[in-house]
């Protein structure tokens, strides 16, 4: 059970203590439970939007979405805006790309995207509830979480040393595409045909995003993960709202 205990600490704002300083192991393993701690997002979300039925729309979206940026505690935004600046200000240069990352402070195009990103999700969410299909919040924090899996499975980690080094190094692979299988099945099975089209969205977002980060940096680093996961929730938010208003 420890691994679970290591993602949901890492990935979460919950109130986790874990006993000791975790092996490297342990570490790796824990990227497996990934997917989990996003279906736990999923059905904490979809419960609360059932307890917010009728609220003003527009503030039950509003609450949900705080509620969504809390439970992860900002981990992932902050590491979509380090990648925003650095793909702007990096110049094409992957060690300049590098370094921008590595400072804490938020350029304007840092900003610019996130309050992008945020409004976006919003009007996603908002969209959904109206339509009354937010059982589609139970899969979109589930695909985000399996992509940092993917990604640590499918991609170099460029950054030597550090979690994301002893998560890459000790990851068990074979286990790793049974859980992704697992996700996608999982995925089909809580949101039907909306769960298709948003695993096929995801792909799509996943192979696009993953083949800049090769052609920039040679691999992935914890920031860029992270922006992956933020940039395929609201592609995949986005694409499933417009589907299912057309």
């Amino acid at each position: 059970m420890l691994p679970l205990w290591i993602a949901l600490q890492f990935l979460s704002s919950l109130p986790i203590r874990l006993p000791g300083m975790p092996q490297p192991q342990e570490l790796g393993r824990s990227l497996l439970f990934y997917p989990l701690v996003g279906l736990l997002f999923g059905v904490l979300l979809w419960g609360l939007s059932s307890l917010l039925a009728g609220t003003p729309l527009m503030l039950h979206a509003a609450l949900l979405l705080t509620a969504w940026v809390l439970l992860s505690g900002g981990l992932h935004l902050d590491g979509l805006a380090d990648s925003a600046d650095a793909w702007l200000g990096g110049f094409g240069d992957r060690e300049r790309t590098l370094n921008i990352m590595k400072d804490p402070r938020s350029g304007p195009i840092a900003v610019v995207t996130l309050v992008l990103v945020l409004l976006l999700k919003f009007c996603a969410v908002l969209a959904l509830i109206e339509l009354q299909q937010t059982a589609v919040l139970l899969v979109v924090p589930l695909i985000g979480r399996s992509a940092l899996l993917a990604i640590f499975l499918t991609t170099p980690y460029v950054r030597a040393g550090g979690l994301g080094q002893a998560l890459a190094d000790h990851l068990p692979r074979q286990a790793g595409w049974w859980v992704l299988g697992l996700s996608a099945l999982t995925c089909w099975l809580l949101a039907s045909s909306a769960g298709v089209w948003a695993l096929a969205l995801a792909a799509v977002g996943f192979v696009w995003l993953r083949r800049l980060m090769m052609r920039r940096l040679g691999g992935t680093t914890g920031d860029t993960a992270g922006a992956l996961l933020e940039l395929l929730e609201v592609l995949v938010l986005v694409g499933v709202a417009i589907s299912l208003t057309s």
